[in-house]
């Protein structure tokens, strides 16, 4: 599974989910939307601190309130306590598993006595078989209580805040067309959510319930939506596909905004910048389309043109430490002792934002190397490499890091904790 990250897609997440998660009673901030690199449609929770989306299910909601609808059912299983009960559960389910294949195991030493050579235990193997299926069917049926719980829970979340379930409704209509075909084929117990029909049933009674059931997404939030469709679809897709999504007859600020990215990405710079330039002249104010100036002009071997427009982007988004490591990033490029320090200042500012930054680690690593900081540009790069998963390389490059940096100083107590640490356990 790989991830995308994007400051304009991210903010956009979060303000979907935030509200959400304040009627949830959750704090806001503690819990973050990561998109997953994958254009199928799909959530899902497995911590209780992030929300995995698939740019897929972005990509094929039409409005916001619809992947906000997917948002409050996931918010729904945080908010429930699923995940630890669930934990409970596969134990539960493990210790089914384990009796059937004791049982199993029995007969099969019984059976071995017949005297027939080359019989088969049949016997034998459907119990073992049994076991296993006992242990399936239980923790599904579990987790098909707590789908519909999620359900009734994300309805709630979307009322208090003044939103429709519509959209969550209109998602399972499409999915369970989707799947009516397979559906029918399908053993239900052996599902792991409840069939979509039967979710569909469900919210078609209790969705028009909610007083807010024909709220409108407001224009902007809608604008800002079909933006970032746009954009995923430029950066994941080809030409042809934009082509037929978004042709040039379609004057519309997604489609302009879908055609540049096309151009920058394939090679087409003098037509990008032309792009990007009425984009801006449309919308000043927008930041994103301040970075995307900045980063054509970068991956097109132009950074100190891309310095102004990342400096541009950054003044108006301040917080989104993405923008900051991307100006970063232009400055380390640069690579003149003045443009060092500052990208120095710039990354250090966007990884105390966003310590999951690992590229902002990276740029800085190769910042403190220039400025000839050994020792910082190994502690980054160790930090760089923890994010990534890359353990026995962070521990090298901490190890590394603890003699070149001032004893007990924070960043020498940093590498030492990479350092010592172990990895965490997956369960």
């Amino acid at each position: 599974m790989s991830f995308i990250r994007d400051a304009e897609i991210e903010q956009v997440m979060r303000e979907y989910l935030d509200p959400l998660l304040g009627a949830a009673g959750l704090r806001k901030g503690f819990i973050r939307v990561v998109l997953v690199s994958d254009r199928s449609f799909n959530a899902f929770v497995a911590d209780g601190k992030r929300v995995f989306v698939n740019i897929g299910a972005i990509m094929e909601s039409t409005t916001p309130n619809q992947i906000i609808g997917v948002l409050a059912h996931e918010t729904g299983h945080i908010a429930g306590g699923h995940l630890a009960r669930m934990r409970a559960e596969i134990d539960k389910a493990t210790a089914i598993a384990v009796i059937g294949t004791i049982l199993g195991g029995a007969a099969v030493i019984g059976t071995a006595r017949s005297p027939q050579v080359g019989s088969t235990p049949i016997g034998a193997v459907g119990t073992l078989l049994g076991g296993s299926e006992m242990a399936r069917r239980s923790l599904l049926a579990y987790q098909r209580g707590e789908e519909q719980a999620a359900d009734r829970g994300g309805i709630s979340f979307l009322e208090k805040t003044g939103q429709s379930p519509k959209g969550m409704l209109e998602t399972f209509e499409r999915m369970a067309n989707d799947s009516l075909f397979s559906a029918t084929r399908i053993d239900k117990y052996l599902m792991s959510h409840p069939l979509p029909q039967e979710r569909v049933s469900a919210l078609r009674e209790l969705a028009p319930k909610s007083p807010f059931f024909g709220q409108k997404d407001p224009p902007a939030r809608q604008a800002k939506h079909d933006l970032i469709r746009a954009k995923l679809y430029a950066f994941t897709g080809d030409a042809n596909e934009i082509a037929r999504r978004y042709p040039a007859y379609n004057t519309t600020l997604a489609a302009r905004y879908a055609r540049a990215i096309i151009d920058y990405r394939f090679g087409r710079p003098d037509a990008a910048m032309r792009s990007i330039d009425s984009l801006i002249a449309e919308q000043p104010g927008n930041p994103y389309f301040w970075e995307l100036k900045g980063q054509a002009l970068l991956e097109g071997g132009r950074p100190s043109e891309a310095l102004a427009p990342l400096r541009k982007a950054v003044a108006l988004a301040p917080g989104q430490a993405l923008i900051r490591t991307m100006l970063g990033h232009a400055l380390v490029a640069q690579d003149t002792p003045a443009s060092i320090t500052e990208a120095i200042k710039e990354l250090t500012n966007a990884t105390s934002r966003d310590p999951d930054n690992y590229e902002g680690f990276r740029y800085l690593s190769q910042a403190y190397a220039r400025k000839g900081d050994e020792g910082n540009a190994a502690l980054a790069a160790a930090r760089e490499a923890l994010i990534s998963g890359e353990f026995a390389d962070a521990q090298r490059f901490a190890k590394r890091a603890m003699p070149l940096l001032p004893a007990n100083s924070p960043a020498y107590l940093a590498a030492r904790d990479i350092a010592e640490s172990k990895p965490e356990k997956t369960e």
